[in-house]
């Protein structure tokens, strides 16, 4: 079987008990500017495309679309007490004041080691991005650190995230990366604050806990929507992590594409996820992710940080249609491509999430792992600027 139509078919087996599916198809390469280390912000102003990302140390680029970006140049941001930072979702108000949220990964958690736990705050600007004022942190783990992890790289904290609006602009939703505590709180989580609050988020941030938006952002308890299966303080984790959505106007829902961690040292991928929600109000609607690309697929590595660029006018990291252009660690070898139809390749036997299938009844956390993939030898996220040296 060619690996494009391996591929194909193995999107089509995951959506087919569901009615509606994905499946990439090969396209021209084009590389994001810079390094790309996180979910890549993108927002529109003055008839440009302007994107921002980050190895620590913010950069901002842009260019009449995705495919012509450059004039890329620093991000000022006025604190030094967050730092570094990671700039990895944006909101542009119709007035032109930009919304922007950042994973940072504080130094001096753990004497002895380079472990850290990382931080999600939230920032204004008021030039587009090239000067950025601090709003302070907003989502932060209540968790004891554990100095003892072996994933190489957090001791806990919160992290790998991005935001998006609900249709009404009543919330904004943030789907992030749970990294410690107990086990049945890590994995990715959902917070939310009220869109009105954006100027002064404080303390606006609620986290979902068995089912009621009650809990604190800074110090708050979480019940994940995508729950880890083995811990992120062990070597050889199971979980999917670094959650980038966006809306999509084709099938009028929410897509979220993941990485999954497993299950060995160094976070070897084992490839992207995707999953669907039509009501972000209801954490537990989010249907059972399952793989549309397999790690060994993916031409450059380390194979993180899967996102869509919407290829419409307006398209954005947030914002796409039935075709967009699929992007892993700022690549794009792909198209993504979305479909109503029922797939002419389904699964034959009843649905069994067990066996590897998807199955619509099954939502929400998943209860042991089904994926027993491994891809050896690959470095870990390079998050941790010290260990990167």
């Amino acid at each position: 079987m060619s690996p494009v139509f391996r591929i194909f078919s193995l999107t089509l087996l995951a959506f087919g008990c569901y009615g509606q599916y994905a499946y990439v198809q090969p396209a021209q390469r084009v590389i994001l500017p810079k390094v790309i280390d996180g979910n890549t912000a993108a927002m529109w102003a003055n008839g440009e495309l302007h994107i921002f990302h980050s190895t620590g140390v913010p950069t901002r680029s842009k260019g009449p679309d995705q495919f012509q970006l450059a004039n890329t140049e620093s991000v000022n941001f006025d604190s030094s007490e967050h730092q570094p930072v990671w700039f990895e979702a944006v909101w542009r108000d119709e007035d032109g004041t930009l919304f922007m949220w950042y994973h940072n990964e504080p130094g001096g958690v753990c004497s002895g080691n380079d472990l850290t736990a990382p931080r999600i705050g939230a920032a204004v600007s008021y030039d587009n991005g090239k000067t950025v004022q601090d709003l302070g942190l907003i989502l932060e783990s209540g968790d004891p650190f554990d100095c003892t992890a072996k994933n190489g790289f957090f001791a806990g904290g919160h992290g790998d995230f991005s935001v998006i609006p609900d249709r009404e602009k009543n919330y904004f939703y943030f789907l992030f990366t749970n990294y410690g505590g107990v086990l049945a709180e890590q994995g990715v989580a959902i917070a939310r604050m009220p869109f009105a609050d954006r100027f002064q988020p404080g303390s606006a941030v609620k986290k979902y806990h068995q089912g009621a938006w009650d809990e604190p952002g800074r110090g708050g308890r979480m019940t994940p929507i995508f729950a880890a299966s083995v811990a992120w303080n062990v070597s050889n984790t199971d979980s999917h992590w670094g959650p980038s959505i966006h809306w999509n106007t084709y099938l009028e829902q929410y897509v979220v594409l993941l990485n999954h961690a497993c299950c060995s040292p160094g976070w070897p991928q084992v490839g992207v996820y995707a999953s669907f929600n039509t009501d972000l109000s209801r954490p537990q609607d989010w249907v059972y992710p399952y793989r549309i690309l397999e790690n060994a697929q993916i031409a450059h590595q380390p194979g993180y940080y899967p996102q869509v660029l919407g290829l419409e006018s307006d398209g954005t990291d947030t914002l796409a249609g039935q075709i967009a252009r699929l992007y892993v660690h700022g690549e794009s070898d792909f198209e993504i491509v979305f479909s109503k139809d029922t797939p002419t390749i389904v699964p034959t036997d009843p649905c069994d999430p067990d066996s590897g299938q998807f199955c619509p009844e099954v939502s929400g956390p998943r209860p042991k792992s089904v994926y027993p993939e491994k891809v050896p030898g690959l470095p870990g996220p390079h998050r941790n600027l010290k260990l990167n040296r």
